[in-house]
């Protein structure tokens, strides 16, 4: 009772409104400016004419005389829409892989009792924070070796490289959280683990398994050294790199192609975070409980 009175005369601090102000709507519109500005930058940087893009005089801010000749020159003089569809097969499909072996890995130290579980637990983790600067060297011998580069399949393989660690270690902690007594009950009854994994764990998982998946999907949306790295021809570039390869001749950058491409690339994941966001945020608070 006394932790309520306490937690009430600590909230009663935001009753006045100069104090909501200063304490939650100011530093929330700078966050929301500081969050948002790239967007808005990109979004006029694309409408504008190059004669309003060069031009020294005039607001920066606005846009004068809109025009699509960026979005043009992108869908139609490029090949940003090979670039565009590589990126959606190469994410979709690395991030159902990342998934799929996460599941088993998290499941297999987080519910099965053996000697040793929680090491393999921070050592996959500990995977996950050694920099790709670093294993793009070893991994693209591996990947000229098989015959792989210069395809899709020199990154769907390898983006689980750093897929798998994060993800194991996120629905780790989701499982946690799962009570051991519906998986006795289920024992007591006679399912076999596969039947426990896909009939109980993973429906109540789902949260943990979209904010997993919506990692994943970003972090191989957005990757640039794998696929600068494998990749060479232009029709099987992913988008971050076909913008800044194609779109830059010489020392010469069409800012305005560049931010069209930029921002078209953007919009896919933003999107999925405004469908997911409730699942996501549950996901995430459900993977710190302890």
């Amino acid at each position: 009772m006394k932790q309520n009175d306490d937690d009430s005369q600590g909230m009663s601090f935001l009753d006045t409104m100069p104090r909501r102000v200063v304490t939650v709507f100011i530093p929330l519109l700078i966050f929301v400016f500081v969050l948002l500005f790239p967007f808005y930058w990109m979004a006029i940087t694309s409408f504008k004419p190059d004669a309003e893009l060069l031009a020294r005089d005039g607001n920066p801010f606005l846009v004068l005389a809109p025009t699509l000749a960026h979005f043009k020159k992108l869908l139609f003089d490029t090949a940003y829409p090979d670039w565009l569809w590589n990126t959606v097969i190469v994410s979709v499909v690395s991030t159902f892989v990342s998934l799929a072996a996460s599941v088993l890995a998290a499941y297999a130290i987080e519910r099965l009792r053996f000697r040793g579980s929680r090491q393999i637990g921070l050592s996959i983790f500990l995977a996950y924070l050694v920099p790709p600067s670093i294993l793009f060297i070893p991994l693209a011998a591996i990947v000229f070796q098989l015959g792989l580069f210069d395809t899709r399949w020199a990154l769907i393989l390898t983006y689980p490289t750093f897929l798998i660690p994060f993800c194991t270690w996120l629905l780790m902690g989701y499982f946690r959280s799962i009570p051991y007594e519906l998986e006795e009950c289920a024992l007591i009854d006679g399912a076999t683990r596969f039947e426990i994994l896909w009939k109980i764990i993973l429906p109540l998982a789902v949260p943990g398994l979209i904010s997993a998946g919506i990692f994943a999907f970003t972090l191989s949306w957005n990757e640039f050294i794998y696929a600068l790295t494998f990749i060479s021809s232009s029709e099987i570039k992913t988008v971050p790199v076909g913008v800044i390869t194609e779109l830059v001749d010489g020392d010469v950058y069409h800012w305005g192609a560049l931010m069209a491409g930029a921002l078209l690339g953007s919009l896919p994941v933003a999107i999925i975070y405004s469908f997911f966001v409730e699942y996501y945020v549950s996901g995430m608070t459900g993977a710190v409980k302890e």
